[in-house]
Parts: structure tokens; C-alpha cells; sequence
């Protein structure tokens, strides 16, 4: 059993006090979305949320790296849904907690909570939306009744977000078909590959996104789908393949994205909790929490 010790606060700790004594004026949300039932193929990722969490007891509140300490930050953990929710029931959560703070982090669960959880945020105004995913996979499959998780983007396109508005960074070779790539073009997606990450950085790319994005939209959503690591750094992630993203590569994202002042909702995805080894790509979900959190840090300070 860890020894507490008062000057090593941890994570968890840090989330915890903001739950059991809420702040008047939260700066983040925190929410688990347990939804598996949606995934192309069997998942446990509704088991994610509270794996992430355990997880915490083990990092600290301080990003040496970056000489942040998030334990500054209001945060608020709203607990999980219900297992399995509906999209109703994600959309109004998703709602009521981007209300309540300038960021919220949802811990998913599958990809499929993007498409609810975006639309209940954004409500009769999507258009005035931009996406951003980090992503091995495109996720416009066609789809019939509820959208799965290889289908939230093609569902907001559906649903009025415009296609130009939307940038997918890391889509991976040999886990796409060509016919969804060609949507993708006609329907205006920018999408940036795992390959021309690797040609310059994961910085310099997001910084393009953000600032494109920023001259037609007020608002942002940001999609972490852990799978878009090489898979060798993610065994919980069914899709992940060989030569996808470093887990530095995904962290800085997230950190970039907490630092944006339109990214409003980072959601963190695809990670099946009972396929780990030895939690480290449940640790990799953890710090990407941890890195959004330091960058809301900067841009709030």
C-alpha cells in the first residue's frame, strides 16, 4: 500500500477534493462515459473511466516538464454514467458539463461517444463548431440506427457540422478503405496522416489545425482515440497497428489542445481496460487527462 505523504499530492487526490468540496466556479469537468456496446468488435472499454482513475493514485498533480501543477486547477469529477448510456444520456451530461466550466474531459469508452456527446454541446449551433481527432481511422462507416464507434464523424457530418470543419491528424495506412478516404475529400475533411506527422511535429501540425479552424469556428472539440499509437505502446487498443504515434506525441496533443482557448470538450477513447498489459496504455489515457488539465492550466494562468 502507498504511504500518503503531504508533499507528493497525488492525482486522484487532486480530482477527488474538487468532488467532495466543489468549487464555486470549476475551470474543468471531468466525466466517465462507460460505453463498449457500440464497438465494431467486443470491448471493454466501458470498464476505461474507472481504470483511469485507479491509475491516477499513482502520478502527481506537477508536469516537471513543463513546470505546471494542476492541482492549481478547479477540477471537478463528475463520476461515470450509467454503464451502457444512451445518447441521450450522454448528450444532456455532455451539456450540463460544458456549461459548467471552460473545459470538460470526457473518459470514454468507445468512439462512439463522440457523435452524442459533440451534438448535446454544441446543441442548434453545430455549425459554429470545428472537430479535431487524433485518429488511425477516419470513422465514416456507413451506418444504420445508432452510430458505432467507427461511425461518430460521418454522423456529425449527417447531423449539419461541416465537413471543412473538421481536421483528422494520424489516420494510419492499411486501416482504411480507399472509399472512405474519397468521402472524406468530397465532404472537405483535412486529413493529415500518421506519415506527415512523422515529417515534421505533432506541434506544428496541431498549431496549423487550430489556427485554420479559428477562422471559421468558436468552438472546438477534440477527439483523442488512443488507437492512433503505434501499437506497440497501446495493447489495449484493438485498433491500433505498427507505426502510428508516439504516446510523447499523443500527450502533447492533448496538452496543445487544453491550452486552446476555443477547445471547449476533449474526449479520450478506445481504450479496452481488460485487454492491458501492465497499464500502460491506461497510463497513457491518465496522462493525456493530466496533460489537457496543464494545458487549461497555461491558458487560464
Amino acid at each position: 500500500m502507498r504511504v500518503p505523504d503531504p508533499e507528493w499530492p497525488t492525482a486522484a487526490d487532486w480530482l477527488r477534493q474538487g468532488t467532495e468540496d466543489p468549487p464555486a466556479e470549476p475551470e474543468l469537468a471531468v466525466i466517465g462515459v462507460p460505453l463498449s456496446i457500440t464497438s465494431i468488435s467486443k470491448s471493454g472499454a466501458h470498464q476505461t473511466p474507472a481504470a483511469i482513475r485507479r491509475r491516477l493514485a499513482v502520478l502527481s498533480t506537477y508536469h516537471s516538464e513543463r513546470d505546471v501543477d494542476v492541482g492549481d486547477l478547479a477540477g471537478v469529477d463528475h463520476g461515470d454514467l450509467d454503464p451502457q448510456p444512451s445518447n441521450k444520456e450522454i448528450a444532456s451530461a455532455a451539456r450540463d458539463v460544458v456549461r459548467e466550466a471552460p473545459m470538460a474531459v470526457l473518459l470514454g469508452g468507445d468512439n462512439a461517444i463522440t457523435y452524442p456527446a459533440m451534438l448535446g454541446m454544441a446543441g442548434e449551433g453545430i455549425e459554429g463548431w470545428g472537430l479535431v481527432t487524433l485518429d488511425a481511422h477516419h470513422d465514416v462507416r456507413t451506418y444504420e440506427g445508432r452510430p458505432g464507434n467507427g461511425s461518430p464523424v460521418r454522423a456529425l457530418i449527417d447531423a449539419g457540422l461541416p465537413g471543412n470543419q473538421v481536421v483528422q491528424v494520424g489516420i494510419a495506412g492499411f486501416s482504411n478503405s480507399a472509399a472512405y478516404r474519397r468521402w472524406c475529400d468530397d465532404v472537405g475533411i483535412d486529413v493529415v496522416t500518421a506519415a506527415e506527422v512523422r515529417f515534421g511535429t505533432i506541434e506544428d501540425v496541431l498549431v496549423e489545425a487550430f489556427d485554420r479552424l479559428a477562422m471559421s469556428v468558436d468552438h472546438l472539440y477534440v477527439d483523442l482515440d488512443v488507437d492512433v499509437l503505434d501499437s506497440a505502446y497501446a495493447p489495449a487498443c484493438p485498433g491500433a497497428r505498427p507505426g502510428g504515434l508516439s504516446p510523447g506525441e499523443l500527450q502533447a496533443a492533448a496538452f496543445l489542445a487544453g491550452r486552446n482557448p476555443r477547445v471547449r470538450a476533449i474526449d479520450i477513447v478506445e481504450v479496452d481496460a481488460t485487454r492491458d498489459v501492465q497499464d500502460r496504455t491506461v497510463d497513457v489515457a491518465a496522462l493525456c487527462l493530466l496533460n489537457a488539465a496543464a494545458g487549461l492550466h497555461e491558458r487560464l494562468r
